[in-house]
């Protein structure tokens, strides 16, 4: 079984333009270990729950200036922890993590939260993963909303590959770095403190650590070869399915016309490119997207 870390629940208290309630559910992994993971819950619960979910290194913080807007429509609206990140439960070593565990976890999470008719939204991880449950659980998901992520298959773009190769000599994540070189707007003091909230030491970041090699950016990467099968199985989504994308995301390159081209729900729709926005769209555009969101809600 897993080791598993918990961040103390005091590093979120006082979190700059964060008052949301936590939720969790506790789903158990292949290897018995019962892991706890974190959800934002907020609006009507009778009301079909538009999902959110996030990339690395982040967590739903990066929503927070999206849920009252959605929330305000008279949305029920879910943001969930990537297990690793925010309020989740952090496995301890870099070595268990990989993509498909990380399709299985969120995979059990959904079941458990037993959600149905959803509006996703997902960025980053949280599109590669999210597109992963919609092509395996079609039925739950109403519309989908992709925003700077993809389902590399082999064909990654310069700046992924790149960053992959960076990340392989950084024992600790470089938030700062990483993030502020694809973001479009400086962050307070108090904003990166809350990015860095989760982490209160360096055995907690193996998650966030480990992401990058898991990139699916060459063909023999096992994270590919399971993108290639969810690729397949999206050939035959024709639910709605809209691309949100930043302009100034070196990370995305070629990956929304990849994905209208696979998915069949994306004919038609009226996919945007926001010029300024760059990968960390939800910090830089967040009313822009809550109106595109709730206008999609709408076809």
């Amino acid at each position: 079984m897993m080791t598993l870390l918990r961040t103390p629940d005091e590093r979120f208290q006082g979190l700059s333009d964060y008052a949301f309630e936590p939720h969790y559910i506790t789903i158990s992994d292949s290897d018995g270990s019962k892991i706890r993971i974190h959800f934002v819950d907020e609006g009507p619960r009778e009301a079909p729950p538009i999902l959110l979910m996030h990339g690395n290194p982040t967590w739903v913080y990066l929503y927070r200036f999206m849920i009252p807007g959605l929330v305000a429509a008279g949305n029920r609206v879910i943001a969930v922890d990537l297990v690793g990140c925010g309020r989740s439960d952090k496995p301890a070593k870099r070595s268990d993590y990989n993509q498909a565990r990380h399709v299985e976890w969120m995979s059990r999470w959904l079941e458990a939260a037993d959600l149905n008719d959803i509006t996703l939204f997902c960025q980053d991880w949280g599109g590669t993963i999210g597109l992963h449950l919609v092509a395996d659980y079609p039925d739950r998901f109403a519309r989908v909303i992709a925003s700077n992520t993809g389902l590399p298959t082999g064909q990654g773009n310069k700046a992924l590959k790149l960053w992959q190769l960076i990340m392989r000599f950084f024992w600790a994540f470089p938030f700062r770095r990483a993030m502020g070189s694809v973001l479009m707007r400086p962050l307070s003091e108090k904003e990166w403190a809350a990015y860095t909230a989760p982490f209160a030491t360096l055995r907690q970041q193996a998650g966030v650590l480990t992401f990058p090699g898991l990139i699916g950016v060459t063909p023999d990467n096992p994270s590919a070869q399971g993108n290639r099968a969810a690729l397949e199985k999206l050939g035959s989504f024709e639910k709605p399915f809209l691309t949100l994308f930043g302009g100034k995301d070196p990370m995305s390159k070629g990956a929304k016309a990849r994905l209208q081209r696979a998915i069949p729900g994306s004919r038609g729709q009226a996919h945007k490119v926001y010029p300024e926005a760059g990968h960390f769209i939800q910090e830089e555009v967040p009313n822009e997207l809550v109106a595109d969101i709730l206008a999609f809600m709408k076809v």
